[in-house]
């Protein structure tokens, strides 16, 4: 019996993937380096623990699967590596089709840098073999408020550049369309953006009228975004990663905005205004800028 491999099942996008695929019915192997006891209990879904750079792990994990999420792994400056040996994994255990979470604007001189690691990933794929989908998602409209420190200040070199920041709940309803019926998306590339692109100052703006807490936009010098950044005790890669996200932005790499949510759902992409109204304080963490 066929089933889909749900990987990054712990994490916000790959939990509300899982249970979507659990609402339709689905058969599902929920992965993670740590899925036993921390992924979501579902119908039909079982718990395995299991690491992308553990080949033959993954291998056995994978095997009999008919369609996998391949969320991308936890940043880190190995990441690429781990990428290949899952795919390596997938392509062993002869995986039907491969649906991978990627990033908008993914290509190999990417300002974002680690949109160069998505777009490495999407080449190992294609060489694979594997049937696949690629789902290239903009920043995530749940990072957004997370950019603003305690004193309600977005600081960063973005300029007056825009992103068309999209909801992670939008994302998992055009994922869970594909892994229930991948046969239409085969080779097929999708840019998930939401439904409009904004300034941050417009973002903040606009977390400013909804939540009443004031929010304000400080455009920083590319010295002043590393400095500031240095209190964090971060390696330089991740340093850089993170004032690259506000490059991208002023470079007017994630300003477009595309129809794909609508395309996959039927349904509008979520408004950045629409995403914050539905916020609690219960709604958990929020998640990383990268997926």
């Amino acid at each position: 019996m066929s089933f889909i491999v749900t990987t990054g099942a712990t994490g916000a996008l790959g939990g509300r993937i899982a249970a979507l695929l659990a609402e339709a019915g689905a058969e599902q192997r929920l992965v993670s380096r740590r899925a036993v006891g921390r992924a979501p209990r579902l119908d039909r879904a079982t718990a395995v623990d299991a690491e992308y750079g553990d080949r033959a792990a993954m291998r056995r994990v994978l095997d009999g699967a008919s369609t996998v999420l391949f969320v991308s792994g936890s940043e880190s400056a190995d990441r690429l590596d781990r990428h290949r040996a899952f795919v390596a994994a997938a392509r062993d255990a002869k995986v039907a089709h491969l649906v991978y979470v990627s990033f908008y604007g993914a290509a190999p001189e990417a300002t974002f840098t680690l949109a160069r690691d998505h777009w490495a990933t999407e080449q190992c794929i294609r060489e694979s073999g594997l049937a696949f989908t690629f789902l290239r998602d903009n920043l995530y409209a749940d990072f957004l408020p997370a950019m603003a420190g305690d004193d309600g200040v977005i600081r960063g070199p973005a300029g007056r550049g825009r992103v068309a920041a999209v909801a992670q709940d939008d994302i998992a309803r055009a994922a869970a369309g594909v892994l229930l019926r991948p046969g239409p998306h085969e080779g097929a590339t999708y840019d998930l953006t939401g439904p409009q692109a904004l300034t941050l100052e417009e973002v903040a703006a606009t977390m400013t009228e909804v939540t009443g807490r004031e929010v304000a936009y400080h455009e920083e010098t590319v010295a002043e975004a590393y400095e500031s950044r240095r209190v964090y005790g971060a390696p330089a890669w991740q340093i850089e990663a993170w004032v690259s996200t506000y490059l991208a932005i002023a470079a007017g790499e994630l300003e477009g905005v595309t129809d794909a949510i609508t395309v996959l759902t039927g349904e509008p992409a979520t408004t950045f205004a629409d995403l914050l109204r539905r916020r609690t304080p219960e709604s958990g963490p929020v998640p990383a800028a990268d997926t």
